[in-house]
């Protein structure tokens, strides 16, 4: 059999991406390979030599797949299964439609079509001299995820994927990129599918303080050292809930030394409530998570370390949980924000923005970043206004914001700026204090993201990204089956790559 080109390990904290390995292609062990075998085949439906291989051992079952309607009707990535070919020792062979020399997203929509087939024995993925092999892997790992650590069921390993390329060497270099870039998406999903009594305020900062092995440097701000830096704002929040309130600072110096780094920062409400403005019950317990934008922000951190990325980028997470109590925040309340500021909580459910306001302040105090961009599950406003499809994107620059949306893009998760403007600053005038939490129902969430600016000094470019729609979903995704999608690692990690590492 195949003398496996085995891509480097690390024990990953929570679910591990399925193995995948890489193999020199030996037409002569098809035949005897059990499992899956897949093949792949371009709409004019010529077979290269793999593919004329299993044609002929399969008696000819291949090429009466290809000239069928069903095949024709194929789109692009897709596939359609031989279920228990005749002279072969697979169970069955996966043909899948794809160009000898795919794009990059019809390479990992292939891989992510390899993922969803059914079956769980070993797939043997012929690629032969297939271009961006390792892109079809990387669909196949993404996609390739369930989230099962709190059921019962006896876990077995899974046999994961090897791929048969006539360059072994040159592809599995390429894909272990490509793996910690996974791994980040896979930590995000784990963080945000967990219940909120597994993943408190203590167990998250746990979770980040692992991070050090990969070579991040990570700090613990507590509830007393946040008193002294007068974050006022932040903990507010959860001071009705037993779970401390923290703000996790991790640091990644793989750039110049002496450099200013990007910022990254995150809202983590591990579950949110509502607080004393209690939310409706149905539903309640999709809160868990809330942490969305903190979880994304720990995904790229971990991906940036463990590609040993070229740049300096700092991860700043404010980690609270927002519950009614005898000691809970109250609607009319004033709190003073570390930077000085007076808020007046109108509602005790727009809690994401003062837990923000505080973490930003701090970043800009502490790192004089050369720029930053905010993650939030912060507004229900931009659900309304972008479905499940995009993320929100306001900014004070349109260099930072073009950069994003051009590696959004890139990488297909979806994205669109939203306005922003003075105008609608009137709506968080305050009778008693320097501002209000909240701006009313009118542009919901353009005024979540003028109260955020607020906190933001003018000379730093600033990016604030609501991804309540998109963070967690009911419905599957191109690479993520239902719950947590992981959006937003792939496209911060590009957006790094792109515009802030040196050579």
């Amino acid at each position: 059999m195949w003398r496996p080109f085995i891509t480097t390990s690390r024990k990953a904290p929570m679910t591990a991406l399925h193995p995948v390995t890489f193999a020199a292609t030996d037409i002569d062990a098809i035949k005897e390979a059990e499992g899956r075998l897949a093949i792949f085949v371009p709409q004019a439906g010529t077979l290269d030599v793999t593919a004329r291989r299993v044609n002929r051992l399969t008696r000819g079952a291949v090429a009466r797949a290809v000239e069928s309607e069903a095949f024709e009707k194929l789109d692009e990535g897709k596939a359609m299964n031989l279920a228990y070919p005749v002279n072969v020792a697979a169970e069955a062979v996966i043909i899948v439609k794809l160009a000898r020399r795919p794009g990059v997203s019809e390479a990992r929509k292939a891989g992510a079509t390899l993922a969803k087939q059914p079956g769980s024995s070993a797939l043997h993925v012929l690629c032969g001299n297939l271009r961006r092999a390792e892109e079809v892997a990387f669909g196949y790992a993404l996609r390739a995820y369930e989230y099962t650590d709190q059921k019962t069921a006896e876990k077995t390993e899974p046999s994961g994927a090897t791929f048969i390329v006539n360059a072994p060497d040159e592809v599995t270099p390429a894909f272990e990129t490509l793996k910690a870039i996974a791994d980040g998406v896979f930590f995000t999903r784990d963080l945000t599918n967990m219940p909120a009594n597994v993943l408190t305020t203590t167990e998250f900062a746990s979770q980040l303080s692992e991070l050090t092995s990969l070579g991040l440097k990570v700090e613990v701000l507590e509830e007393k050292d946040l008193e002294k830096l007068g974050m006022g704002s932040l903990l507010c929040v959860g001071q009705g809930s037993d779970s401390p309130s923290k703000v996790v600072v991790m640091e990644w110096n793989g750039g110049a030394k002496g450099d200013k780094p990007f910022a990254l920062i995150g809202k983590g409400v591990v579950f949110d409530t509502g607080g004393i403005s209690l939310k409706p019950a149905g539903g309640m317990e999709d809160m868990t998570m809330d942490m969305g934008g903190a979880g994304v922000v720990s995904g790229v951190m971990k991906a940036l370390a463990a590609r040993k990325a070229k740049a300096n980028v700092v991860g700043l997470v404010g980690l609270v949980e927002n519950m009614p109590s005898g000691n809970a925040v109250r609607p009319g309340d004033v709190v003073t924000s570390m930077k000085g500021d007076t808020i007046e909580v109108i509602n005790t459910d727009a809690e994401g923005r003062l837990v923000l306001a505080d973490v930003l302040w701090y970043a800009q105090e502490r790192f004089e970043p050369i720029g930053m961009i905010n993650l939030a599950t912060l507004t229900g406003a931009i659900i309304i206004g972008l479905g499940h499809e995009n993320a929100g994107v306001f900014s004070n620059n349109d260099a930072l914001a073009n950069a994003f949306l051009k590696a959004a893009g890139a990488e297909e998760e979806g994205a669109w700026r939203m306005p922003m403007g003075k105008a609608y600053d009137d709506q968080l005038k305050s009778r008693i204090a320097d501002m209000k939490n909240v701006g009313g129902r009118p542009a919901g969430s353009i005024t979540a993201a003028q109260f955020l600016q607020r906190f933001v000094k003018p000379e730093t470019p600033w990016c604030h990204l609501d991804i309540a729609g998109v963070a967690s979903v009911k419905s599957e995704t191109e690479f993520a089956p239902k719950g947590a999608t992981g959006w937003g690692v792939r496209a911060l990690n590009r957006l790094i790559a792109d515009n802030f590492e040196g050579e």
